[in-house]
């Protein structure tokens, strides 16, 4: 296991949780692999009842499976699965923008601005932690806007699985680029405030990105069926 740094006494489950989480977006921890905890006590220095309470917390993520006898592994995502979360993405996130358009503010249009010009920063530099941090950063001010919080949740019971298919889908070279180009397109449309246009950018983008996950997966020893 790769050097991580040790984790201080204050929020120590949220925090095995977090670099746990980070870890198996980077792929330091591949899909269908074991999750020693005693290894993970060693490399967190913390406590086994931490590692089990971050694992349980992930598994409700479905970014860990826990199988009796068989110890905690990373989940495994087939195509079909995650052709499913593209397809839900497709829905609501294109509702979202559609109800954005309408009400959207000056300012909410700064942060989302705000937000393609660190990914820009990311795709330059190839800081894969800064490319998720800010795309979820735009995608925060579209589902916290958009004025339908029961469609917010459900984005949020799915934004684990978005963001695990979506560190597949930006190892892709010049996937960066083409999702720049596609998030500006979507921002656009918004501060034109057209509905129709909003709705087809955040559309295509999603597909765009479904298009590159499926060219990962389908060449990498997959996410499998679990």
């Amino acid at each position: 296991m790769s050097p991580v740094a040790k984790i201080v006494p204050s929020s120590v489950q949220a925090q095995v949780v977090t670099r746990l989480r980070e870890a198996i977006f980077d792929g330091r921890f591949a899909p269908g692999q074991k999750l020693s905890e005693a290894a993970l006590c060693r490399a967190f220095d913390v406590s086994r009842t931490s590692v089990r309470e971050a694992l349980r917390s992930l598994a409700g993520e479905r970014l860990v499976t826990l199988v009796p006898n068989r110890g905690p592994h990373v989940t495994r995502i087939d195509w079909e699965q995650a052709s499913h979360v593209y397809d839900m993405r497709a829905l609501l996130e294109g509702e979202a923008m559609a109800l954005l358009a309408v009400r959207v503010s000056a300012e909410q249009l700064a942060r989302m601005r705000a937000a393609l010009d660190r990914f820009a920063e990311a795709a330059a530099s190839g800081d894969a932690g800064l490319r998720l941090s800010s795309t979820q950063d735009f995608y925060d001010v579209i589902l916290n806007g958009c004025g339908n919080p029961i469609l917010a949740e459900l984005v949020q019971g799915l934004r684990a699985r978005i963001n695990f298919l979506r560190s597949r889908s930006m190892s892709l070279p010049d996937r960066s680029v083409e999702s720049l180009r596609e998030m500006r397109a979507m921002l656009q449309a918004l501060e034109s405030g057209d509905q129709k246009a909003a709705r087809k950018a955040a559309v295509a983008h999603i597909q765009s990105a479904r298009a590159a996950a499926h060219a990962v997966l389908r060449n990498a020893d997959p996410l499998g069926a679990d």
